[in-house]
């Protein structure tokens, strides 16, 4: 049976061996084995080159259908840009041609308007219905007169206006010189009566004025 001193001495090996070992520990922790270091390294190199290849080419993918997208959105601006301005031609041409339409509708109003204003019955004849018969005729005016300005709205609405010629020196894209007449008194080339209106849209020439102009032989 081991004596105290045995005891002690058994103690104190044992506590020695507790401490090497966690001093061992504690450095290999501390100092880690640089092969196995240099290799760990190597791997996580080689992963973040393999990652940035995926990512450059994630990149360009996405650049090029960058590219594509916006080629093919300036090829749609372009077409859409295009089907506008056809589209807009149109609209202008059918809206020239509704415009004559209602031109040549107004005329005919205005001709007829001037026609009853110029109208006086026949004292002679008639004696008996005269009241009625004028009565008759200047309702008829009154319609005729609201009508035409009826007209003049609806063409001030779509910016059409009358060209003004009497007085004024033939201007050959607005005005088409159909008759001439001599006044001495007056330049060449000045319009003396206007025979059938012309008109503008929207500053372009709708149709020409049909004028009488003055000629010096």
């Amino acid at each position: 049976m081991p004596t105290e001193p045995q005891k002690q001495e058994l103690l104190d090996q044992f506590q020695h061996y507790l401490e090497q070992n966690n001093q061992d520990s504690f450095t290999s922790n501390e100092q880690p084995d640089l092969n196995t270091l240099l290799s760990e390294l190597t791997a996580l190199k080689t992963e973040v080159k393999t990652e940035s290849r995926h990512y450059k080419n994630t990149l360009d993918t996405l650049s090029s259908a960058l590219s594509t997208v916006q080629e093919d959105n300036k090829t749609l601006s372009a077409d859409l840009a295009l089907s506008t301005e056809q589209l807009q031609q149109q609209q202008t041409e059918i809206t020239r041609t509704m415009l004559l339409e209602i031109v040549d509708i107004y005329d005919r109003m205005s001709s007829s308007l001037d026609v009853l204003q110029a109208y006086r019955p026949v004292k002679s004849l008639f004696k008996n219905s005269r009241q009625k018969d004028m009565h008759f005729i200047d309702q008829i005016k009154q319609g005729q007169l609201m009508t035409t300005r009826r007209f003049e709205q609806l063409l001030q609405r779509y910016q059409v206006r009358t060209i003004d010629c009497i007085g004024k020196l033939l201007d050959p894209i607005t005005m088409s010189a159909v008759e001439t007449s001599h006044d001495p008194k007056l330049q060449n080339g000045i319009v003396l009566e206007e025979l059938r209106k012309g008109f503008l849209f929207q500053h372009q020439v709708l149709r020409v004025a049909e004028v009488k102009v003055n000629k010096i032989p």
